[in-house]
This record gives C-alpha cells, sequence and structure tokens, in this order.
C-alpha cells in the first residue's frame, strides 16, 4: 500500500476541487490536465491497496494488522465510554468501490475534455466532479456510519448541482417539460427523504450501541439484541433502507433519476455507472456483512426481524427491477432509456443483496448471493459507463437524444456502434460479455435457492431488458436516417465518430466489457479474507464456484439455468430484432390497432402514472395549501384579526433571519451544542 493511500483517495479529489479557478488564470489546458491527473492519482493509489486485502493484511508504521481494521482512527469528540473515532476501513468492500469509483470516473474524466470543450462552465464543471468523486470515495472507505453520511451528503450536493449543471435552463437541455434547475432540484428533495430516515436510523444504532464503527458493531450485538428486544430493530433497519432506496432510485423514490439526464452525459456516466446510484447498494452490502457477523455472535436472536427486514429488500429490489425495465421499453429518449435500465439493473442488485440476508442462516447460499450482488455492481460499472458515454458520442454528433432524431447511423458512427454494442450486448446478457456472469450469478442462486417468486420477476425483467436494449440500439444505428440527421448531412454536419479522447474510454470499456466476467473470480477471491473475518471459512468458500475461473466457468455454463438463460436473451430479442433492426414488423401499426396494447403503452410512457401521482399530490397539493394560506391570510381574506396576528408573528419572527452569516453561523454552533447534549444527556 502506498502511504497514506486510504486517506489520500478521497481528500486529494477534495482538495484539489477548489482550486481549478486558480489553473484556470495561468492555463485552460492545465486547468484540464490537473483535473483529469487528480482523478488517476485518486485511482493509483485505490489500486495500491489492493494487493493488501488479496493477502488479507497490511502494514501500518510497522506493525501488522488483519482485514478489515480501521487505519488511523481519530478521536473527534473526546466522550468518556464512548467510541467517537473516525478513520478510513481497508477491506474488500471498500477497497473494490474505491477503484470502481476511481478508475472509471477518470476514464470519464478523460472523456469530458473532448466532449465539454469550449463550455463556459467547465470550471465549475471540474470542480464538481472532484468534489463529488472525493464525497463518494469518502463515502465508501469510512469506517463508520457518521463519516459515511458527511460523504453521502456530499454526494447529493454535488449531483444537485452537476445535474443542474446547465442552469439558464435553455430549451435545448430540457427533460421533456422539466428544465435542468428543476431536475437537479427534485433530485436532491427526493433523495432528502430517504436522507432524513438514514440519519434517525443512525442516531438510533448509535443510542444503543454507543458506537458507529462498522467493526464494533459487527463484533458486539448487544444493540441489535437490545432494539429487538424493545421491538424498534426492523423499523430502524427499514429507516436505515430508505437512505438506500432514495439515493439509488429504487421504488418508490425511484422518479428522480430520469430527470436527472439533464446534466452533460458525462454526468449521467458519472451518476449511473460508478458513484451515486451505487452508494445505496453499497450501504446495504455493508450492512449484508455487519448484520451477519452480528447475527452469529447473537446466535441468531433477532434473526426472526433480519429476515422480515432483508425480505423488504429483496421485493423492493425485484419490483423496481420490473417496474423500470417496463418503463425503458417506451422510453423516446436514448439517455431516458439508459436511466431506466439503471433503475431496473440496480434493483436486481438489492434483490441478490436482499437474499443474502434471507440466506445468512446458510453461510454457502450467503456468499453466492451477496457475491452475485457486488460482482453485477462490477459489471454494471463498466458496461453502463460505456453505454452512457457513447450515446453521448451520438449526442455530441446529431445534437440530440431523441431517438425519433437517430437512425441509419451505423455506418456514420461504425466505432460507435462497435462500443455501444459490446455495453449492449453485456446489459442484455450475452455471453461472454460481463453482463451475462453477473446476471446469471444472481438468477442461477434464487433458483438455486428455492426462491422462486423472485427468480420469476427478474427473469420476465431480463426478457424486457433485452428487448429495450435492442430496440434503442436499432433505433439509433438502423434503418433510414431521420429527417434530423438528413438535415444535417444537407448541412455540412454529417455525423462522425468521437475524437481521440473519447474514443479511448470508450474503447477501454468496451474491451472491460468482453472480458471483465472473467475477473469475477478474482473479485470473489478479494473477499475471501473478508468472509473468514465473519466466520464463513474457507472450507465454506471452496464450495462456492466463484472462486476459481475454471469451476465458475463449467459451473455456470453446465447449471440448469444456463438453457434458460439463452431463452430468456432469445425472447427479448426476436421482437426487438424485427421490429427495429430489420423492420419487419410495423410495431407502431400493432399497437396503434390495438385499443389494449395502446392504452398499456400509454400507461408506461407516462411511467405507470406515479410521478404524476407525485406532482399532484406533493408539488401541487403544497402549493394549493400554500396559496390557499397567503389567500386567507396576507389578503385579509381570514379578517382583520388573523392578518393583525400573522403580521405581529412574522415581524417576530423576521428577527431572527437577520442574513448576516455571523448570525448564522452561530445559529449552526448553538444546534450543534444542543445535539451533542442530547446525545450525552440519553447515554
Amino acid at each position: 500500500m502506498l502511504p497514506y493511500a486510504p486517506w489520500i483517495v478521497w481528500i486529494f479529489p477534495l482538495l484539489m476541487s477548489f482550486t481549478h479557478f486558480i489553473w484556470e488564470r495561468i492555463s485552460k489546458r492545465l486547468r484540464d490536465f490537473i483535473a483529469v491527473g487528480t482523478g488517476f492519482v485518486s485511482a493509483i493509489f485505490a489500486a495500491s491497496m489492493i494487493p493488501d486485502v488479496l493477502n488479507g493484511y497490511t502494514y501500518v508504521n510497522g506493525v501488522k494488522y488483519t482485514i478489515p481494521f480501521d487505519w488511523v482512527a481519530i478521536e473527534w469528540i473526546p466522550t468518556p465510554g464512548v467510541s467517537l473515532k473516525v478513520g478510513v476501513m481497508v477491506d474488500p468492500l471498500s477497497v473494490l468501490m474505491a477503484n470502481i469509483v476511481a478508475w472509471i470516473s477518470s476514464l470519464i474524466f478523460l472523456y469530458s475534455v473532448e466532449y465539454l470543450h469550449g463550455d463556459r462552465g467547465i470550471t465549475r464543471y471540474w470542480m464538481l466532479v472532484n468534489f463529488f468523486i472525493g464525497a463518494m470515495e469518502l463515502l465508501v472507505l469510512s469506517d463508520n456510519l457518521l463519516m459515511m453520511f458527511f460523504g453521502w451528503e456530499g454526494v447529493g450536493l454535488a449531483s444537485y448541482a452537476l445535474i443542474g449543471y446547465w442552469y439558464e435552463d435553455h430549451k435545448e437541455y430540457w427533460i421533456d417539460n422539466y428544465p435542468p434547475s428543476h431536475c437537479g432540484m427534485k433530485a436532491f428533495i427526493t433523495t432528502r427523504v430517504g436522507d432524513v430516515g438514514l440519519l434517525v436510523s443512525i442516531v438510533i444504532i448509535f443510542l444503543y450501541a454507543g458506537t458507529f464503527n462498522y467493526v464494533d458493531l459487527a463484533n458486539n450485538a448487544s444493540w441489535l439484541t437490545s432494539l429487538a428486544k424493545d421491538g424498534l430493530l426492523f423499523l430502524t433497519l427499514i429507516l436505515l433502507f430508505l437512505g438506500p432506496i432514495g439515493k439509488s432510485a429504487q421504488f418508490p423514490l425511484h422518479v428522480w433519476l430520469p430527470e436527472a439526464m439533464a446534466g452533460p452525459t458525462t454526468v449521467s456516466a458519472l451518476i449511473h455507472a460508478a458513484t451515486m446510484v451505487k452508494a445505496g447498494v453499497y450501504l446495504i452490502a455493508r450492512m449484508d456483512l455487519v448484520l451477519y457477523a452480528a447475527n452469529m455472535v447473537s446466535n441468531g436472536a433477532a434473526y426472526e426481524y433480519l429476515y422480515n427486514f432483508f425480505l423488504v429488500v429483496a421485493w423492493i429490489g425485484a419490483f423496481t427491477a420490473f417496474l423500470a425495465a417496463s418503463m425503458g421499453m417506451v422510453a423516446n429518449q436514448i439517455k431516458k432509456v439508459l436511466a431506466y435500465s439503471t433503475v431496473s439493473q440496480l434493483g436486481y442488485m438489492f434483490a441478490a443483496l436482499g437474499a443474502a440476508g434471507l440466506l445468512m442462516e446458510h453461510g454457502e447460499a450467503f456468499v453466492d448471493a451477496f457475491m452475485a450482488g457486488v460482482s453485477h455492481l462490477f459489471s454494471h460499472a463498466i458496461f453502463k459507463a460505456l453505454l452512457f458515454l457513447s450515446a453521448g458520442a451520438i449526442g455530441h454528433a446529431i445534437e440530440s437524444y431523441m431517438l425519433k432524431d437517430m437512425g441509419g447511423l451505423k455506418k456514420y458512427m461504425p466505432k460507435t456502434f462497435l462500443v455501444m454494442m459490446a455495453g449492449a450486448l453485456s446489459l442484455s446478457g450475452v455471453p461472454p460479455f460481463n453482463g451475462f456472469w453477473s446476471k446469471d450469478s444472481i438468477l442461477h442462486g434464487l433458483m438455486g435457492e428455492g426462491l422462486y417468486s423472485l427468480y420469476l420477476i427478474l427473469a420476465i425483467t431480463a426478457v424486457m431488458t433485452v428487448f429495450y436494449t435492442f430496440r434503442m440500439m436499432g433505433l439509433a444505428f438502423f434503418g433510414g436516417e431521420s429527417s434530423h440527421v438528413k438535415h444535417l448531412i444537407e448541412e455540412g454536419h454529417k455525423p462522425h465518430d468521437p475524437g481521440l479522447y473519447m474514443m479511448i474510454p470508450l474503447w477501454v470499456l468496451a474491451i472491460g466489457s468482453a472480458i471483465s466476467g472473467f475477473l469475477i473470480p478474482s473479485v470473489a477471491n478479494l473477499f475471501a479474507p473478508a468472509m473468514e473475518e465473519i466466520g464463513i471459512h474457507a472450507e465454506i468458500l471452496n464450495e462456492v464456484y466463484f472462486f476459481s475461473i475454471d469451476r465458475f466457468v463449467i459451473s455456470t455454463v453446465a447449471s440448469v439455468s444456463m438453457p434458460i438463460a439463452i431463452v430468456l436473451i432469445l425472447a427479448g430479442l426476436i421482437p426487438a430484432y424485427y421490429g427495429f433492426i430489420t423492420y419487419k414488423f410495423d410495431v407502431k401499426s400493432f399497437i396503434e390497432g390495438n385499443p389494449i396494447l395502446k392504452g398499456l403503452w400509454k400507461f408506461l410512457f407516462n411511467r405507470w402514472y406515479i410521478n404524476a401521482f407525485y406532482y399532484k399530490v406533493f408539488v401541487n397539493g403544497v402549493l394549493g395549501v400554500s396559496r390557499s394560506i397567503f389567500n386567507y391570510v396576507e389578503t385579509n381574506g381570514g379578517g382583520a384579526a388573523i392578518k393583525a396576528s400573522y403580521t405581529l408573528i412574522s415581524n417576530a419572527v423576521r428577527k431572527i433571519q437577520t442574513g448576516v452569516l455571523r448570525m448564522n453561523l452561530v445559529y449552526i454552533a448553538l444546534g450543534i451544542l444542543l445535539v451533542i447534549y442530547l446525545i450525552l444527556a440519553s447515554l
């Protein structure tokens, strides 16, 4: 491990994010070079931790530590009898996530140099993306829930600014009826709903455990049994799950993510491939390990509550996967197809990690399901970054992301077609691309453990995934050119493949999508020391087919799920092939001529009317109430007495909000002191 690597990985991007305006004054080329270089420096330090994790130990200041360990934990608020240390944690999950975030983000940064060349806000962009990466690395490397939450909120803040990057709301950047500033605010508010639940659960856990530290929570199960005894364990875990539901766009807080497409496509790749939406998956995976170990220590005293919690996780994931895939089948923008796809694939991961929790009483089955979920996180990060960046190349070439504005692009953008096809084959789960190995592992595990209802929903989702993927590819690259493309050609702007800075990341990710599936056993081996640490010993690990490449491939290919996987692929591919690639079947006329299918198409296109319901109740409803209050109180509609009372109260409250920064800081300090007092008083 390079010196202080776990700290540098997240601190360096955060610090550098505030320096880009300085480099811009010296040289714009220098600014871009340093911005991209910051990502790769963080990635190199992240990679330096891999050998230590593989060995199951590392050395810090000459002292040998086993994995997992708290790396240079610092006393934050010295409190007698309470553990309030903050530090970074080097273990397989944190190191894997740190490398996924750092390396894919670095490729996206390199791509951004050409993609956003000439954009007048690019210095602000570099500041935000590096801040984003630093916060995400803090989130995954933290050794405790509280420090993780700081990274969690930092990611939310940066994503809000990046989604609304084109804040002037020019019509060309709108997503349907929503301008970028609205989309950013929608993402911020929706995810905050989940974050409130997460924060409440963190506080409850601390009050019962006296620590935020993951290792302490895993090794001492008294907090678990105490919460169960008081009837609060299930509620606390559900509140914790609200955070991942919001951040990873799961039902019912999934509505923000399609509108997040208002930002630059590089932001879409950043948010939807390697970083923000993976935060929720990471936290559930982390709690899988913590709760497995705590359950072992408590001899299963709280297993009933844990089982019910993970049942909710698995079913929310499975339903979300189906829900989002159905929307992706009718989406009219290429980035929205990929956005729905992201929500759906995240559902697969939650279903797998939820299934792992259901099977925690069976060591081998737990490892199988857990590694399937983590492996799909790894695969998805690669192929979804590839798909978004490929979509960005198309948008960059034709100045539109509407599928109706595409068509026939294969002959104009052959290199883009090849790399995007690699991503499409991965997303569809076609062997030997990486999506096949990880997705089939999830389905294989659910079937093998008798979780047939979950398996059926995800199998149907797999068919829809293949359909919407090749529908997207057909509409973009096959058939005749759209009137928009013809107009561009007539104007002398013939579509073409992007330049070197954009193509290098695309080729790297395409090759990764083709071969990284064979690295899944290596990913599993990375976790072997941590699995042994929580009580899953070598004899159990040896029974899991992930842990050697030959057994992994043979077990997957020879399994009963392999022919089923081929059938699922063909079931989605054949209608998409005839409807949108060869155009031998007129899908539009067929739907228009069938009232039931037409109604179903409208239902799916309107996102099951869930989004419309939220606007009706939570947006228009609140605005309606505020207008009623205004009309009743401020316009004297309620009488002179009410208006006078309102004026008296508002004048008093107005004095509290002076607008002076010093006073605001005083209020913040008083609030922090109050929180500390309440925590200490309850101990």
